[in-house]
């Protein structure tokens, strides 16, 4: 920092000018630039602003995937967030993790799915014991459960699902389907069916 002669200063916007400072023009200018604040909050606030207006409330529930194919329906409601099983023409997953391969199934004389229930009673323990750990007692398990099948998957598949679902303690089943074509509200939107 440069030493000053004692005296009358003038303010930063004043320092540089023609009549009030030293010389207008020549000399060595400052390196700094001041920064204003006000318009900047303003741009973040306004960006902030943009980003929760545009954000949807309920989020993607359901994944859709090109491997399944849901059915339509016309009375439904609004799809929940839960968890979902996925039943495509190949396997069966929860979660995104595989429990089990829809050709294996229809081999087995077995009514539940083995791999699913140990899959879905881990869930159901995690949730409990979060909620106990932050001792949330009114939103207690409810054992609601999506389920999103492939339309043309066999019934046989479909019932060992629902049992396993069941048996794990998930026994509010909720099947994802599409609403019909003619209806008003009729859209790619995933609902729910009881």
């Amino acid at each position: 920092m440069a030493i000053q002669v004692p005296g009358k200063r003038y303010g930063k916007r004043l320092q540089h000018s023609k009549v009030f400072g030293h010389g207008g023009g020549h000399g060595k200018k400052s390196g700094y630039a001041d920064l204003l604040i006000t318009p900047l909050v303003d741009m973040f606030v306004i960006i902030v602003l943009f980003l929760i207006a545009n954000f949807s409330a309920t989020g993607e529930v359901l994944m859709m995937t090109k491997d399944i194919e849901l059915p339509e329906a016309a009375n439904v409601k609004e799809v929940e967030m839960h968890p979902v099983v996925m039943v495509s023409n190949d396997q069966v997953s929860v979660s995104g993790t595989i429990v089990g391969r829809v050709e294996d199934l229809t081999k087995d004389e077995y009514l539940n799915i083995p791999a699913l229930e140990e899959k879905l009673r881990d869930m159901k323990k995690q949730y409990e014991d979060l909620h106990a750990m932050a001792k949330d007692d009114a939103n207690g398990f409810k054992g609601d459960i999506n389920i999103q099948a492939h339309k043309d998957v066999e019934y046989a598949i479909i019932k060992r699902v629902m049992f396993s679902c069941a048996t794990a303690g998930y026994n509010n089943i909720n099947f994802a389907v599409l609403t019909i074509a003619g209806d008003a509200a009729a859209g790619p939107t995933a609902q729910v069916t009881h």
